[in-house]
């Protein structure tokens, strides 16, 4: 085994050797270390790191339309690349968009036309990389990957609707792509699945995540782990702050602290009633027909649930400082919590706590546009004579308004 590992280790080293004699004559080598590293053993591959969760992330190059011309850039294989677009076989007609039978409805999109983005590459840096593209409008996410140097093409066969040719006609197609390439892209998509595995792995693939994009520091508490709580020493108005970090919500929350800038996941409040019985108000509660609401519960209940939960929460009770607890008003607090018993979760609010600004905010790499693709999946508006930077504007609104 060590065998193995030093003759691949002296590869990668002579791969760098080989990359700098050629660099100098201004040559192309036959190969990089990077392009062979995401097939070579973790040992190789995590020193250093080229390949992280962040790397799934599209980068954006430029929007293509048939009015704009051509944009020019230097991808991650290809350093000479230039893109246009054209359209085809389009008609200029008004067409319903809601047509009930279905053939007659692909009858409406052919009729108005598609297109044929035309993609150049020039320059690899190396025989053996290849570029991994994305293409998106606000109706549809298309992808394409790139080996050779030539003229590339990809046809769109019909608009989704009208609203997305008058889109393209304005705004164009955004290009994202993908830098790490298509074997960094694959590697990056199995550095990220352990998080959402319901083991030790995922759970120190989480924590190694959190430490890595946020900073964050894990201290190993001593034991007993589970803590008993006395309803009696609990308040209305006291905060539960819950943290996962293993199962599939681990890793949905490792990624939402990441862009939201939270250590906690999940949140609820305590209430008690006039008998003095604790409650527990929170979103997200699953009912009997698999619907995510909002719910009052009882104490008792509550916790039972928390300790059945096989992704072994972290539950911090934050009690209220004695001077804001006497100015808890408890009875318009209840009034609140039985008016919204029963309601959806309440993405947009969640979703707030990320899109708080128009434009800014967002972790790197994340930027207007990359969210704006990510926005298009829950079809928020049909904006089809808006950018991307409208579009989070009308989101940002829309998720102000509703708190």
């Amino acid at each position: 085994m060590m065998n193995r590992f030093m003759m691949l280790l002296g590869l990668v080293i002579w791969c760098f050797v080989i990359e700098l004699g050629f660099g100098v004559n201004g040559l192309k080598v036959p190969f990089r270390p990077k392009d062979l590293l995401p097939i070579l053993p973790k040992e190789l591959t995590t020193w250093p790191n080229l390949h992280s969760a962040v790397d799934l992330l599209p980068s954006f190059v430029g929007s293509i339309g048939p009015n704009s011309g051509s944009i020019e850039w230097k991808g991650a294989c290809f350093y000479g690349n230039e893109a246009r677009f054209e359209f085809k076989n389009s008609v200029q007609t008004d067409v319903n968009d809601h047509d009930e039978e279905e053939e007659e409805d692909k009858k409406k999109k052919k009729s108005l036309g598609g297109g044929v983005i035309y993609l150049e590459t020039s320059a690899a840096h190396s025989w053996t990389c290849m570029d991994l593209y994305v293409f998106a409008t606000p109706y549809r996410v298309t992808w394409d990957y790139y080996f050779s140097a030539r003229e590339h093409t990809l046809e769109i066969d019909s608009w989704e609707e009208s609203a997305e040719l008058e889109y393209v006609k304005q705004h164009g197609i955004s290009v994202f792509l993908m830098p790490s390439g298509m074997l960094g892209t694959l590697m990056s998509l199995i550095d990220v699945l352990p998080l959402f595995s319901n083991s030790a792995w995922g759970q120190k693939s989480n924590i190694a995540f959190l430490q890595k994009h946020m900073g964050a520091s894990f201290e190993r508490r001593a034991k007993p782990w589970v803590a008993t709580i006395n309803p009696d020493d609990v308040h209305s108005g006291d905060f539960l702050a819950l943290s996962k970090i293993r199962g599939r919500w681990g890793g949905f929350e490792t990624l939402e602290k990441w862009v939201t800038g939270a250590f906690a996941g999940h949140t609820a409040v305590c209430l008690k009633d006039e008998d003095g019985k604790l409650w527990v108000g929170e979103s997200g509660h699953e009912n009997e027909k698999g619907e995510e609401i909002i719910v009052v519960i009882p104490w008792e209940e509550w916790w039972e649930l928390t300790l059945k939960d096989n992704s072994n929460p972290h539950v911090a009770l934050l009690p209220l400082h004695p001077e804001l607890r006497a100015k808890f008003n408890v009875t318009a607090a209840w009034a609140y919590a039985w008016s919204m018993s029963g309601k959806p979760y309440g993405y947009h609010n969640m979703i707030f706590s990320w899109i708080d600004t128009i434009a800014d905010n967002y972790p790197p790499p994340l930027d207007t546009h990359l969210v704006c693709v990510y926005t298009i999946f829950y079809h928020v508006g049909k904006f089809s004579k808006l950018d991307c930077r409208n579009t989070i504007f009308l989101c940002f609104s829309w998720l102000l308004l509703s708190r």
